[in-house]
């Protein structure tokens, strides 16, 4: 494989940067405590890091509203403090891929600001979409997507009323973006996750919608246009001129006819394979979800990384943990804190999803605390909570908080080593993470943490060159499939022991063994 596609079978790991480390003890995490922490990613076995906005924002959705596209929030560094992460992670092997936010910037942000002092109609007002009505569009987070200014026009906002969506048909904005790009290129990122991708261009002529039409329904009129195609393709050139750069789009579908024209020629080159955080925990699922997005992928030159968790859904160990046969997708339960989870079956089952997850062909992403085997945290009192999610929705949907609750890294109580003295974190940690700390998990082989090392390790010793899965039948309930002559997961996703197949070694198992049998809720690396 040529040094150009080292993402194709990379294992990336996603930092939430406010909740990964806080090296200066104010309750939040900041460049220095992750430059500070580069380690203990060299021992996992990552190679490389996203970093989710670190960009000067109010914080209204927790840095997705952007202020300032070319610069570091002074609560998490300076330009220099990026700068050395960045080179600090290149001595360790370790790449680094900042977010991008096209889609919408801060109310803050000065050409927003020039906006509300200007004239309707006016060149300032154009690089957003004002109208003198709204249309009936709805935001994502809850209410209508538009607002109204002191002038009477109303603006789009998809998001949070203090985020404003871009008029990409406006020619400075395609413009401040290129300079975006560059900017970091330049700076030695090696490439962009890029935040609602499908979303840059809106129908131009923003019609209604039928009622009742949900905010996520696709076809939509507000993403998924032939423009946005183009521009990526833009953006495809300005990365090949960097040599091995790449962006991964975020794109929550599911849908082969929406996603197949990102997956073309000249287009991105990755993009997000959501399918698993909503697949429920059955064999049948799990292996009509991965035929399919493999099969999607399949001599194109766009690959589809895989995911089970990330910053805006409710951590794995908590999906996983509860009874199927009642909810069989819980993320929305979850999201509005009405769940009963079994925990102990939650971690069962979230130990054995990282060993499918990571003997998948192409790139795995695995989300900061995913390799803790954190669950989500619901009890976070209300006057803590900080996403729009829960202020939208008048606390109807506590939102992604749950999730972000930051990393416990040692030590028997709050903040559990995030800071090197005690701090009030800026979401609350819960009191009872004292055996799930990396320190702990370190000290523990069976734990977790030295599950997702040790896999990680054995993927790239196994796996690098393996071809795409060829499912088998291992008795009722299982999940099966070989990469290559050499190499078999099995995983037992029902509810009874199954004999495990021929076999000549065990490589790894996400839980104990019962002699032949391979017990429910486990997954096993064999040798063949």
């Amino acid at each position: 494989m040529s040094h150009r596609e080292w993402w194709r079978d990379a294992v990336v790991y996603q930092i939430y940067p406010r909740s990964f480390a806080d090296a200066d003890g104010d309750g939040q995490g900041d460049l220095a405590g992750i430059r500070a922490r580069l380690p203990y990613l060299v021992e996992l076995g990552v190679d490389a890091v996203w970093l989710t906005p670190f960009y000067p924002s109010p914080m209204a959705d927790g840095g997705y509203d952007v202020a300032d596209f070319c610069d570091v929030d002074p609560r998490f560094g300076t330009l220099a403090d990026f700068d050395a992460l960045v080179a600090d992670a290149a001595g360790h092997g370790i790449r680094v891929i900042v977010d991008i936010v096209p889609n919408h910037c801060s109310a803050e942000h000065p050409w927003f600001k020039q906006a509300l002092a200007a004239e309707p109609g006016s060149p300032a007002r154009e690089r957003f979409i004002f109208r003198d009505e709204p249309n009936n569009w709805q935001s994502m987070f809850g209410g209508p997507a538009w607002t109204q200014v002191e002038d009477g026009q109303w603006y789009l906002h998809l998001f949070d009323s203090s985020q404003p969506d871009w008029n990409w048909r406006h020619p400075d904005v395609p413009a401040l973006f290129e300079d975006v790009l560059r900017f970091w290129l330049d700076r030695g990122v090696a490439g962009f996750r890029v935040d609602v991708a499908g979303a840059m261009f809106k129908d131009a002529a923003l019609p209604d919608l039928p009622p009742g039409t949900p905010p996520d329904a696709e076809p939509s009129p507000y993403s998924h246009q032939p423009e946005t195609l183009a521009e990526h393709r833009r953006w495809r050139k300005i990365l090949d001129s960097y040599g091995d750069r790449v962006a991964i789009l975020e794109q929550w579908s599911d849908n082969p006819e929406t996603m197949a024209p990102y997956l073309g020629d000249g287009q991105l080159q990755q993009v997000f394979n959501f399918t698993l955080m909503s697949t429920p925990w059955s064999a049948a699922d799990w292996r009509a979800a991965i035929e399919s997005s493999v099969a999607i992928t399949a001599g194109r030159p766009v690959t589809a990384p895989w995911v089970l968790e990330n910053h805006d859904a409710p951590r794995l160990a908590t999906r996983l943990g509860v009874d199927q046969s009642i909810i069989r997708n819980p993320t929305e339960e979850a999201l509005r804190g009405e769940i009963d989870i079994d925990r102990e079956r939650g971690l069962r089952r979230a130990r054995a999803a990282a060993l499918i997850q990571l003997a998948l062909p192409g790139s795995a992403y695995v989300y900061q605390g995913q390799e803790l085997g954190l669950h989500e945290v619901l009890d976070i009192p209300a006057d803590r909570r900080e996403d729009p999610i829960f202020t939208r929705t008048a606390g109807a949907i506590f939102g992604r908080d749950g999730c972000r609750v930051p990393l416990p890294w040692s030590g028997d109580a709050p903040p559990y080593g995030f800071a090197d003295h005690p701090v009030r974190t800026w979401l609350p940690q819960p009191g009872d993470w004292a055996g799930q700390t990396v320190a702990a998990q370190s000290a523990d082989p069976g734990s977790m943490l030295n599950l997702y090392r040790t896999a990680v390790r054995l993927r790239r010793e196994h796996l690098g060159s393996a071809p795409d899965p060829a499912f088998f039948d291992a008795g009722p309930g299982t999940l099966a499939f070989t990469r290559g002559p050499g190499f078999a997961l099995v995983a037992n996703l029902g509810e009874e022991p199954v004999a495990l197949p021929a076999h000549t070694g065990t490589l790894l198992a996400s839980g104990p063994l019962e002699g032949d049998l391979l017990p429910a809720d486990t997954a096993v690396w064999v040798s063949r």
